[in-house]
Parts: C-alpha cells; sequence; structure tokens
C-alpha cells in the first residue's frame, strides 16, 4: 500500500518521501539576501523529501514585500548557495519558488519608486508588507501600471535567466513556478486581473499565453524533469478571481501535458483557508483526470489544510505529494512527528514575518 513515506521519483529527483515542505514566506532577508539563519532554518527541515522555498524575486520589479529574498544578484545568489549545500549536507532536497508579485506590491518596493506591474491597471484590494526599523507592517497595494506587450518576452528571459542562475549557479535541485496566488502569472491567467484586448487577454488561450511562454522557456533552461509549478484555481487570495475557472485550468493542464514537468503543485480552495468554496466550485478530480488524459506524467502535488489522516488518504487514492505550510513552521522534524504520530507544537503568529531567530529556529524537536 502506497505510504506518505514511500521514497518518490519526482522528475529528475530521486525524494525521500512524498511529504512536501511548501513555500512559506517568512521576511528575513534584507536587502533580499538569503542569512546563515535561512540556512540553518531549510536545514532543520531538511528531513522532508522536498523542500520547496519562500517565493524568492527573479528580479526587483518583481518583489512584492519587504525582506523577501531575491535570484536577480550575486549577493543572492552566493547567500542561496550557502542554503543549498548547508540542506545537501543533511541529506535534502530544495527547489526554489519562482517569484514575480505583479500589481502585489508597493511603491516603496519598486526600482525608483515607480509603479507595480501587472496585466491590467487595476489595483489589487490587499495587503503587503512593509518592514520599518524592525517591525512589519500591512499597507495597501499601489496602483500599478498594464505591461507593454513590448516588455512581456523581456520578462519571460527574466524568468528564464532567474532558473539559470537558481540551478548553475545556487545549487538548486530545481525550480517551482509561482503561478497562483494572484500574483502576475496568475493575474494574467484570471479575468478578474486581466482586461487587455492584445494577444495577452480576452480568451482562454490569450490569458494563458504568458504562463506558457514562461514554462517553456524555464525548461529549456534547467530541463522539464528539475522544473514544477504552482496553481491556485479558485483561491481568491490577493484579490484572484476568475468568471469560470474550470475550463480556464483544463486548458492549462492539457497545455502542460506536454511539457515533461517534475510536479504540478495544486492549491485545493483558499490558500491557507477553508479547501471547500461553495461560492466557487471546482473539480479538483476532473483536473487531474484532464491532465493525465493529455499524457501528462508529472508526479501530482495536493496543498492546504492536510493532516497525517488526509495526506494518507489523498496518496492511498494516487496523489504523489502532499505539501504541508504551517505545521513545518513549528515542527522541523514534521517527517518524523507524522511517523510517530506525535504531537505537533504550535506555531506563534506574531513571528511569521519578519524578526530573527525566535519563531524560526528555536522551535523543539522531539529529541
Amino acid at each position: 500500500m502506497r505510504s506518505l513515506f514511500d521514497p518518490t521519483q519526482v522528475g529528475d529527483l530521486q525524494l525521500a518521501n512524498r511529504i512536501v515542505m511548501a513555500p512559506l514566506t517568512r521576511n528575513r532577508a534584507p536587502d533580499a539576501i538569503p542569512t546563515p539563519l535561512m540556512a540553518e532554518y531549510y536545514t532543520q527541515r531538511a528531513s522532508a523529501g522536498l523542500l520547496i522555498t519562500e517565493a524568492t524575486a527573479i528580479s526587483h520589479q518583481g518583489q512584492g514585500y519587504s525582506d523577501v529574498p531575491g535570484l536577480y544578484g550575486t549577493e543572492q545568489l552566493d547567500g542561496w548557495k550557502r542554503v543549498t549545500e548547508a540542506v545537501h549536507d543533511a541529506g535534502g532536497k530544495i527547489v526554489v519558488q519562482l517569484w514575480h508579485v505583479g500589481r502585489v506590491s508597493h511603491n516603496e518596493l519598486q526600482p525608483d519608486g515607480g509603479q507595480p506591474v501587472a496585466p491590467s491597471a487595476i489595483t489589487a484590494k490587499t495587503k503587503t508588507v512593509l518592514i520599518k526599523n524592525g517591525v512589519p507592517t500591512f499597507v495597501d497595494t499601489s496602483a500599478p501600471r498594464a505591461l507593454d506587450a513590448e516588455e512581456l518576452p523581456g520578462l519571460v528571459h527574466t524568468y528564464q535567466a532567474a532558473a539559470r542562475n537558481a540551478v548553475e549557479t545556487a545549487g538548486f535541485d530545481g525550480v517551482e513556478i509561482h503561478a497562483a496566488n494572484g500574483y502576475l502569472l496568475d493575474q494574467f491567467l484570471k479575468s478578474g486581473s486581466n482586461q487587455r484586448t492584445d494577444d495577452y487577454g480576452g480568451s482562454i488561450k490569450n490569458r494563458a499565453r504568458l504562463l506558457l511562454e514562461v514554462v517553456r522557456t524555464v525548461t529549456t533552461a534547467v530541463g522539464g524533469g528539475r522544473t514544477g509549478i504552482r496553481l491556485s484555481p479558485v483561491t481568491p487570495a490577493n484579490d484572484a478571481y476568475d468568471a469560470d475557472p474550470q475550463p480556464l485550468f483544463d486548458y492549462v493542464i492539457q497545455k502542460l501535458a506536454t511539457l515533461n514537468l517534475a510536479y504540478i503543485h495544486i492549491i485545493e480552495g483558499a490558500t491557507g483557508g477553508p479547501r471547500e468554496l461553495p461560492d466557487r466550485p471546482f473539480d479538483y478530480s476532473a483536473l487531474k483526470a484532464t491532465y493525465r488524459t493529455a499524457g501528462g506524467k508529472a508526479a501530482w502535488m495536493v496543498n492546504n489544510g492536510y493532516d497525517k489522516a488526509l495526506a494518507e488518504q489523498a496518496v492511498a487514492d494516487g496523489t504523489d505529494l502532499v505539501a504541508f505550510g504551517k505545521p513545518f513552521i513549528a515542527n522541523p522534524d514534521l517527517v518524523e512527528r507524522l511517523r510517530r504520530n506525535a504531537p505537533l507544537n504550535k506555531p506563534d503568529p506574531a513571528t511569521f514575518y519578519g524578526g530573527g531567530a525566535k519563531g524560526y529556529t528555536d522551535y523543539q524537536t522531539l529529541s
């Protein structure tokens, strides 16, 4: 019988188990540079079959929150290399999540104080985080400008360069393209944020164009077997909305089936919230079936609100990987705790964003 603790092959990666540490933004990278403390944090959790880093900006323009890491400078890549070396020394596997926030940003975080960019000039009804004097503060996002079509090839190239730097320079085992949670690629996908009238707006095919261009160029850079993608069909996070998500994501998943990816990472329901949204029904089993019917062979990863019992049932039903988020914050040895049915530490929400070791690397393990 399939188990959470089975070793498994995911693309080019051999994983020790099916348990994945989901990406978790922690805002502890001043100047977008990963720190030795971050290396300790990830290494503590290296018993997961796969670690997915916190979302990491592919460019200065792609940054949307204070003190999140980047992949666009030498010091940032050097910092990440210290992280990947430490994780590999501990026997772990780690991929980096490639992030462009699009309109979910603030002028203070943008190059020269400019406007955030988006598919259309529609302000997101959401908050971002600014950290001043060590204190995180939630503030409204700034009004964005619409990207010109002439800018999009350069944006695609930026994703490619970030992926190549991540694997070849920083030593990551692969990359995850962040196309979820109302950030840039998700903004292009969804009708609520994309009101363009050119080849990147309107029809499902056009709204999916940028995402598919990014995936193709990233797989060219690092290989499909080292590339995953994260999707969130119905989450309302960051003011994300589509009027008819099932046919949209059926189209996207059919196209992804041809690209020989390592894994498909699906957020079920509202990110960090309810798994079922009565006002936004979605058939995740049908989505997976559509992918398999189209020839897709990537590992299928599920995420959102999973405990051990739910995860075990998902694996028994054919899911390949289960991502755990908040439980990994307070339980660096989550894999062992799940194996032993041991109680879990409770995380301290006051230390989620920003700060130092407290609430980051000081949680107790079973030993």
